[in-house]
């Protein structure tokens, strides 16, 4: 399960007919538009969207949408969210390079790709079986051998590699669920849309004294999580 966010916007780019070359510079086009421009400025985040390759995490018909500012459906009516709002709630995650992260909402996995090379380790989960299986190919044909993923229910996390320095998630429950509470590391940080279907907040928590800190960031719309 993945998240889309809001308006979509796009430049024109016949990316489907460029060689590879094309997709470098549309991407470092797409970086300096939506992501520089828009306000993140983490050289981390920066240089992870950089180099990771969003065309290869899209389906094939939709590869000339790869370098837009645009959630692009993915199947089993779930999408891949904007550059812009992964580079958003990968900043607000303030991750590091010895975090150990949970995403909750797979998609395609190219949200835990661009996690996975800031980060130790990303553990993500799908519920979709089909988006799973498929995500984890697409991770291990480009060696992100530091993202491990599972099929499951994301309302239950991942107990088994709790504690968690970060959680991230790319749907939205009503509510935050006790279990990602509780594999939250102390001092640890989760960004997570809350609301009901087209009444969402993302939300920023801090775990602090075993009890969550919360920051209200802005409206967006993502899929229920289910």
């Amino acid at each position: 399960m993945a998240g889309g966010l809001l308006a979509m916007t796009s430049f024109s780019a016949s990316a489907s007919a460029q060689p590879r070359a094309s997709f470098e510079q549309l991407r470092q086009r797409m970086v300096q538009e939506f992501v520089l421009d828009c306000g993140v400025r983490d050289d981390r985040v920066v240089e992870a969207m950089q180099k990771t390759p969003r065309h290869e995490f899209v389906p094939v018909r939709y590869r000339d949408q790869a370098y837009t500012d645009s959630a692009i459906p993915i199947g089993e009516s779930q999408t891949i969210s904007s550059p812009f709002i992964v580079a958003y709630m990968t900043e607000s995650l303030d991750p590091r390079p010895t975090d150990r992260v949970l995403e909750i909402g797979t998609g395609s996995g190219y949200q835990a790709a661009v996690l996975a090379a800031i980060v130790d380790q990303v553990y993500t989960i799908e519920i979709v079986e089909e988006l799973g299986e498929q995500a984890a190919e697409t991770l291990d044909r480009l060696d992100y051998e530091n993202v491990h993923v599972r099929v499951g229910d994301g309302f239950q996390g991942w107990a088994e590699h709790a504690p968690f320095d970060k959680i991230i998630v790319t749907c939205s429950p009503e509510r935050v669920p006790q279990p990602l509470i509780d594999q939250l590391a102390e001092g640890g940080r989760m960004i997570i849309p809350v609301g009901e279907r087209y009444q969402q907040s993302l939300y920023l928590f801090r775990k602090v004294n075993g009890q969550l800190e919360s920051e209200a960031l802005r409206p967006t719309l993502f899929v229920p999580m289910t």
